[in-house]
C-alpha cells in the first residue's frame, strides 16, 4: 500500500478554467483528466489524503459517484470548498480538519492551508496543505500537495521532498553554469 496526498481538485467547479488557467477546455474534461490522472498512479489498495476544496457546484449523487470512482482508500481534511455535501459522502474513510501523521520516518501535519508556523516544525516535522494552487512561496519544509503543483495527480511523499531537491539543484546549475 502506497499513501498518497492532494488537493484542490475543484471537481464540477468550471471557476479552476479561468481563475487558475487549468488546461482543459471543459469542466467535464477537467474531471475526466482528473480522475484518469488519479487512478493511472493510484490502485485500489493505496490510500489517499485530499487535503480540501474536492468538488463544489455539485449534486451529491455526483460526490457520491466521484469517490466511488477514484481508487484508494480516501481520506478529507476539509478545505473551504467543501460543502455539506462533499462532508456527508460516504466514500470517505475519514474527514477532518487537521490531521497528524507518521509516514516512512517523516512527521506529518495536514491542513488545507498554509501555516506560518505548525506543530513541531523546528524538530523537522512537514508542513503539506492546499489551498494556494501553487501560487504560493513555501518555507522550509511547507509543501503544496494541490493538483496545480503536481501535474493534475495525487503524489507520494517520496516525489512532495523530491520536487523541492529538483528546484534547489536546478537553481545550482544556473548559478554554477
Amino acid at each position: 500500500m502506497t499513501v498518497f496526498f492532494t488537493s484542490d481538485t475543484h471537481f464540477g467547479d468550471p471557476r479552476v478554467l479561468r481563475i487558475d488557467k487549468r488546461p482543459f477546455r471543459t469542466i467535464a474534461e477537467h474531471d475526466d483528466a482528473l480522475i484518469a490522472n488519479w487512478n493511472e498512479v493510484v490502485s485500489p489498495e493505496d490510500e489517499v489524503w485530499h487535503l480540501g476544496d474536492f468538488a463544489l457546484h455539485v449534486k451529491p449523487e455526483r460526490i457520491d459517484e466521484l469517490l466511488g470512482l477514484l481508487h484508494g482508500r480516501k481520506h478529507l481534511i476539509t478545505g473551504n470548498n467543501d460543502g455539506p455535501a462533499t462532508l456527508a459522502a460516504q466514500g470517505w474513510a475519514s474527514v477532518q480538519a487537521y490531521a497528524e501523521l507518521m509516514l516512512d520516518g517523516h512527521a506529518l501535519v495536514m491542513c488545507h492551508y498554509a501555516f506560518r508556523t505548525w506543530k513541531n516544525m523546528g524538530r523537522g516535522w512537514i508542513d503539506l496543505h492546499g489551498h494556494s494552487h501553487a501560487k504560493l512561496k513555501p518555507q522550509t519544509r511547507q509543501y503544496d500537495v494541490g493538483v496545480d503543483a503536481f501535474g493534475y495527480r495525487p503524489v507520494t511523499i517520496e516525489a512532495i521532498l523530491a520536487s523541492r531537491a529538483r528546484r534547489r539543484k536546478a537553481g545550482a546549475e544556473l548559478v554554477s553554469g
